[in-house]
């Protein structure tokens, strides 16, 4: 599989970086941070970016990488987590990012996107654009616990969170305790 990784400016950026690291090595991965989330990452903790992995980084601005382009192959793109903002261009097809210019080729190349909104509480215009993407296929998953598989640590919550991320991609894991 080929993922496309986002990662925007909202908290919960570490989520996303212990997402990258939770992922198969099967799994090809294409990760852009944005100048945000490099902020936010800083402000919120001092995890580090993961290595040794088949993940190649990007720089936000590089509006000519490979995902860029719809004639690259890949499968789905998640950007998580994602900020109001980003949401709010990606609704109305501002693509003046790498990230925002990946999704623009994800929907037009039919291809599954998943957000990952990170705010709360939701306003109306944050529900009409997530309303107006899901209309048009886009996946919204913000990061919401299930308490059915009981957990106990942040630990557990995170990975039953990134788990159910994973089930929407197609990405065989064992991270929560699943209903029986």
């Amino acid at each position: 599989m080929k993922l496309v990784v986002g990662i925007t400016g909202a908290s919960g950026v570490g989520l996303g970086l212990k997402f990258l690291d939770l992922l198969p090595q099967s799994v090809e991965v294409y990760c852009v941070l944005s100048n945000s989330a490099k902020t936010a990452l800083q402000l919120e903790q001092t995890r580090s970016l993961p290595t040794g992995k088949n993940i190649l980084f990007y720089d936000d601005k590089s509006i000519g990488a490979c995902i860029a382009s719809g004639s690259f192959q890949t499968d789905a793109m998640i950007i998580l987590p994602c900020s109001m903002n980003t949401l709010a261009k990606c609704s109305v097809g501002i693509a003046d990012s790498l990230i925002t210019r990946a999704f623009s080729v994800m929907l037009k190349e039919k291809r599954k996107v998943v957000l990952a909104p990170r705010e709360m509480p939701f306003n109306t215009i944050h529900l009409e654009n997530m309303t107006k993407l899901s209309t048009i296929g886009v996946i919204i998953s913000p990061p919401m616990l299930g308490y059915y598989s009981n957990q106990q640590t942040l630990e557990e919550m995170e990975n039953f969170i990134i788990g159910k991320w994973f089930d929407t991609l197609g990405i065989e894991h064992n991270l929560y305790k699943r209903w029986s």
